[in-house]
Formats: C-alpha cells, sequence, structure tokens
C-alpha cells in the first residue's frame, strides 16, 4: 500500500460472534419494517431530526472521497406545492403515453397514479442531487463513482430515517430538471432522487404487491 497520511482506527467496536447474529438478525427484523408509503400525515417533524439524518448520509463511501451529493431538505409549504405542481404536470405525460404498455402493467400492483398529494401533505421533501464536479479549497474537481456514491448514501439517509422513526417514499419524476430550478442548483448537479419523509397517515397503507421480497437464494450466491 502506498505511503499516506492516516490515523489510527479507534472507534472499532467488535462484538462476540453470538452477538454479532443476533444483531444481524435484529437488523433485519427491523429494516423489514420499512415501507414505502404513499399516506402520509401533515403532522411536523423537528428540523435537527432531519438534519441529523443527513449527517448520517453524509458518512457514506464515496469514490476517493469527493462526496458528490448535495441535499435540499424542503419545508417551505410554497416550495413544496411547486414541487407538487411540476412533478404531476410531467407524470400526467407519464401515465398518458410517455410510459410503455409493459411498465403501466409492472406499476398496476402499486396503485400509482399522476396524483400525488403527499408531495404536499408530507412535512419534509428531500431533494438529493448528484454533483459531476465538486470544490474543495476553492478548487474545483472532478467526482468519481457518481451515481454509485449518491445512491449508497440515498440508502444511508433512507435507513437514518426509518431508525428514527419515520416513514419515506423514493420519488424519480421524468424529467427532475424542474427540481435544479425550484431548488436552485447550479448546472453541474443533476437531480438524482426525491425522498419524502414524514409520518404516516393514520389510514397508511402497504401494497400486497411490495411486501413480496425475493428468498435469499433468488438474491445471492455463495462462492
Amino acid at each position: 500500500m502506498k505511503q499516506h497520511d492516516a490515523l489510527p482506527l479507534t472507534d472499532y467496536i467488535e462484538y462476540p460472534e453470538d452477538e454479532m447474529l443476533a444483531r444481524s438478525e435484529s437488523f433485519y427484523l427491523d429494516i423489514k419494517r420499512r415501507h414505502s408509503i404513499r399516506q402520509f400525515s401533515d403532522r411536523d417533524v423537528p428540523k435537527q431530526i432531519i438534519e441529523n439524518c443527513i449527517k448520517a448520509a453524509g458518512t457514506a463511501p464515496s469514490g476517493a472521497n469527493h462526496q458528490p451529493w448535495h441535499f435540499v431538505a424542503i419545508h417551505q409549504a410554497e416550495v413544496k406545492k411547486q414541487v407538487r405542481q411540476q412533478a404531476e404536470m410531467h407524470e400526467q405525460g407519464f401515465y398518458a403515453g410517455r410510459a410503455s404498455e409493459e411498465w403501466l402493467d409492472a406499476l398496476k400492483p402499486l396503485g400509482t397514479d399522476a396524483q400525488k398529494p403527499y408531495l404536499e401533505h408530507a412535512p419534509w421533501l428531500i431533494a438529493i442531487f448528484s454533483q459531476k464536479k465538486s470544490e474543495t479549497n476553492g478548487k474545483k474537481q472532478t467526482n468519481y463513482y457518481v451515481h454509485e456514491s449518491v445512491g449508497i448514501a440515498t440508502g444511508f439517509l433512507i435507513n437514518a430515517l426509518h431508525n428514527a422513526g419515520l416513514v419515506t417514499l423514493t420519488h424519480t419524476p421524468k424529467p427532475m430538471s424542474f427540481l435544479s430550478k425550484i431548488c436552485q442548483r447550479p448546472e453541474d448537479e443533476r437531480p438524482f432522487m426525491l425522498l419524502i419523509a414524514g409520518y404516516p397517515a393514520e389510514d397508511a397503507t402497504v401494497p400486497k404487491h411490495a411486501q413480496v421480497k425475493k428468498p435469499l437464494e433468488q438474491i445471492c450466491t455463495f462462492l
């Protein structure tokens, strides 16, 4: 390994093997309770909770540790209204002809359509942007493995919000360029995903189809 500045690893905690097994099973059982929700309560969520979850997302690994992401946490009602108007306009085009029949058939078990009331109803929208280039110490630098890095950070964020006791929904309207304008982001950033976060409505439901997960033997091979 090439010589480089490094610090000793001091915060790693090793657990006994039986505790490792228990912790791995406990985490699995907890994350199984995470669901994509489309009925949100308008009950407010303190800003500090969202801040902590975004800080957790910011610890994700990234290409060359360039951290090529930016999160815009939207709480203002007027901004959420703008997001909903633009998203629904694009979604109407998607459901009215831009999407293939195969795609629409795949979505039917989830009950989705062009109406996105949760974009205004939920307390927080988090727009996630990817950065082809970023600035460090006043100098522009090229970022590497951008989509992979931002995808991992987004996964961290979803898990952090779930761990905090909130529910989420991933939303990727096509195109998403309107988010750049609404969020006033620079041209070298691209919208990656819109994450809706808050409490579930009292009558929130989960599609049966969404609860069907592939068994281990279909998603993993041990060699």
